[in-house]
Parts: structure tokens; C-alpha cells; sequence
């Protein structure tokens, strides 16, 4: 059931006012922080974070530009695992739909979820007719999830309806913050949302709800804003979200001309029909099987920690979307590769090559890479 919330809402924003996504497609729980300057040097956030400066949140990094070889890459991953991707999308959605419902509502993590949210709900529409409710929240490592926007989905439906969605899992971290964060909401205030978390890739072995546990590029994890809907990550920063408000972000609609978040969703959506048998063969099989989370990823990460002398597990990215962001967006260390994986790591190498970051072959890794953010960084260490 609802719940009546007498208390001040804010008012969610939508394409194309906010976001190159269509309005249909997505409904944004967030606070438009467009023309506030909150992007700052990779080196100097990554200082602030690192020695208690401010949290990662409250400070944006410079979008990433990519060159035109880099985006090139971009367009050869899209095609190249487009079928692969829609498979999984179908098979997420399509267990989705059996254990919780057509009724369900799809509400994304922002930003990594929220294009797998869309393909979910295009795969809906696809595959059944249905039209269902798509929405983006914020949830912030160490500080939760935004109540306000669970009060506002309180009110607009039944939370046994509400099934989170995000785009992959690396160590779990998200799907650790998202239980604790759902736990003390319904403590505080005895609303209970289920911390169910799907996901397109489950490489970390986190979840149980997923389209496969192969860690595989997918390509959404490749750029930032431009294949995001130019939407930023999110911002939680005292002094511009206030009690009543909901978790901020950017639009960049400067970066229009270079977007590509619908290329991404049409060339995926193009190749349902191509997949759908499959599908349909695939995910009862999925459904039945022990999908009890294994949580071997966490345990990489450990032993990773060990074996490099970091004892800050959240300088250890694993899986190759994660790897991707520690190259976009922090003071990268040094990235482990798998063995013997060949062109599908071709972007990381590209971005570890420009940013003067070794790349050092390993065996034994559960995911395909990891990426090591640079401990203990200061601005006058250097990067290496």
C-alpha cells in the first residue's frame, strides 16, 4: 500500500528539461544543480577524499573528453556486445517480472543504473505490452540512500512494488550501503522497501537477482555523462541539499553534440527480437538455479588488499566497469588484468596508456581487471 506524506516533497525533473532521455523513459528523483560550479581536478578530489578533506560526493570530477580513437573504441564495443547485453537485459527483466511482479517499479541507482532501467523497461514493453514506472534515486557510499526520494515513492506507490536496479557489481559495496541504508528507514520510520537489488552483471557474485555473472565491458561503463543521459553523478554537499530536498546532479547540455546515451539504448533495444528465444530458453533455467550470492568478490578484494598493502577497501575497484571510472574519474595506481583477456580490455589499456598507468597481467583474478587507486595520495606525490 501507499503511505500519505503530509510532510514537503520536492518535484521530480524529467527530459528533456533535464536529461537527454525522454520524459516516457525515465523520471529523475533529483535536485537540478546545473549552475553550480561543483567540478573539481582529479588530483585535488581525489586528496580531499583520500585524507578527509570532503566526502567523494560533494564534488564532481571534470567530465572525461575522449579523443576520437577512444570513442571509435566505443562504437566497436557497442556493436560487438550489443546482442550480449540485450540477452541479459531480457533475462533480468524477465525474472524480475516472475518473482515480483507486472506491476513492478523499476527504480535505478543513479547514474550506472539508470540506462540499464530503461533497457529493463523497453524489454517490458517488448516482450509484454507493459508500461512500467521508471525512476532514478541517489545512493551515496557511506551516507545511504536519499530518504526524501523513498518518502516520495512512498507516497506514489506500494514499496513492495519497488525494485532497485543497477548496472553491475564490483565488490558489493553498493549492495552492502543499500541494505544498511533500507534497515534503518525501516526502523526510523517502519517503512519497508525490499533492498533486492537487479543488475545487468554480477560479476562480484553480490546479488541475486542479475542477467549473468560474466564480467564483460559494457560499454555504458565506458564514458561518463554522454552515454548517461548527460545527467552528473549524484551530490550530496551541505549547504545546497537541504532537509526537504532531494540529492542533487548536473545536466550538461553543453555536451549535447557528443552524446550518445540514446545510441546506446536504440543499438541494445535493436537486437531484442535477435535474442528473444534465447531468452526465453535461458531464463526459466536462471530463475530455478541457487543464485544465493557467493560474495567470492569481496574476497578478491580482500586478499588484493593483502597482497598490495592497501588496507582501504575502497581503493579496490573490481571488474572492468569499475576499473573503467577509477580511469575516468580518480588518481589511478595501477590496473590487474586477467591473463590472457584480449580486445575487450582494449579501452582500459587505451585510458591506462593516457594516464601513465601500468597495466600488470595477473592470474587468479575472479574478474576480468582491477583497478588500484593510488593510496595515500597527495598532490605533490605524483601519480606513479
Amino acid at each position: 500500500m501507499t503511505v500519505r506524506d503530509t510532510g514537503k516533497l520536492p518535484e521530480p525533473l524529467a527530459g528533456p528539461g533535464f536529461s537527454s532521455y525522454a520524459a516516457g523513459e525515465v523520471t529523475w528523483l533529483l535536485k537540478d544543480l546545473s549552475d553550480v560550479e561543483l567540478e573539481a581536478p582529479l588530483e585535488e578530489r581525489e586528496e580531499a577524499i583520500q585524507h578527509g578533506g570532503a566526502h567523494y560526493a560533494e564534488s564532481l570530477p571534470i567530465e572525461y573528453q575522449p579523443s576520437p580513437e577512444y570513442q571509435a573504441l566505443f562504437h566497436a564495443a557497442l556493436d560487438e556486445t550489443a546482442d550480449r547485453i540485450a540477452h541479459a537485459v531480457g533475462v533480468v527483466t524477465e525474472i524480475v517480472l516472475a518473482e515480483r511482479g507486472r506491476d513492478t517499479v523499476l527504480v535505478s541507482l543513479a547514474r550506472a543504473g539508470t540506462p540499464v532501467g530503461i533497457l529493463m523497461r523497453r524489454w517490458a514493453a517488448y516482450a509484454h505490452g507493459l508500461d512500467l514506472p521508471h525512476h532514478a534515486v541517489s545512493i551515496v557510499r557511506a551516507r545511504g540512500i536519499d530518504p526524501v526520494a523513498l518518502r516520495w515513492l512512498a507516497r506514489e506507490y506500494d514499496p513492495a512494488r519497488v525494485m532497485f536496479v543497477d548496472g553491475w557489481t564490483g565488490k558489493g559495496a553498493i549492495t552492502r550501503e543499500l541494505t544498511e541504508a533500507l534497515d534503518d528507514l525501516h526502523q526510523a520510520t517502519g517503512l519497508r522497501f525490499s533492498d533486492e537489488l537487479a543488475v545487468l552483471a554480477d560479476p562480484g557474485s553480490c546479488v541475486r537477482t542479475y542477467g549473468t555473472r560474466d564480467d564483460f565491458l559494457i560499454p555504458s561503463a565506458c564514458l561518463n555523462s554522454t552515454v548517461s543521459g548527460l545527467v552528473s553523478r549524484t551530490v550530496l554537499r551541505p549547504g545546497l541539499i537541504g532537509p526537504d530536498d532531494f540529492h542533487g546532479a548536473k545536466f550538461y547540455r553543453d555536451l549535447a553534440s557528443v552524446d550518445v546515451s540514446n545510441l546506446f539504448l536504440d543499438t541494445v533495444a535493436s537486437r531484442f527480437a535477435a535474442v528473444a528465444d534465447d531468452v526465453a530458453r535461458d531464463w526459466p533455467a536462471l530463475a530455478a538455479a541457487d543464485r544465493t550470492p557467493g560474495w567470492e568478490g569481496w574476497r578478491a578484494v580482500e586478499r588484493i588488499g593483502t597482497e598490495y598493502g592497501i588496507d582501504n577497501v575502497n581503493l579496490i575497484k573490481p571488474g572492468v566497469g569499475e576499473t573503467t571510472r577509477v580511469l575516468l574519474r580518480r588518481v589511478p595506481w595501477m590496473i590487474l588484468a586477467r591473463r590472457g583477456v584480449g580486445t575487450e580490455l582494449d579501452h582500459v589499456r587505451m585510458l591506462a596508456d593516457q594516464r601513465g598507468v601500468a597495466v600488470v597481467e595477473v592470474d587468479d583474478l575472479p574478474y576480468s581487471c582491477v583497478g588500484l587507486v593510488k593510496p595515500g595520495f597527495r598532490r605533490d606525490m605524483g601519480v606513479t
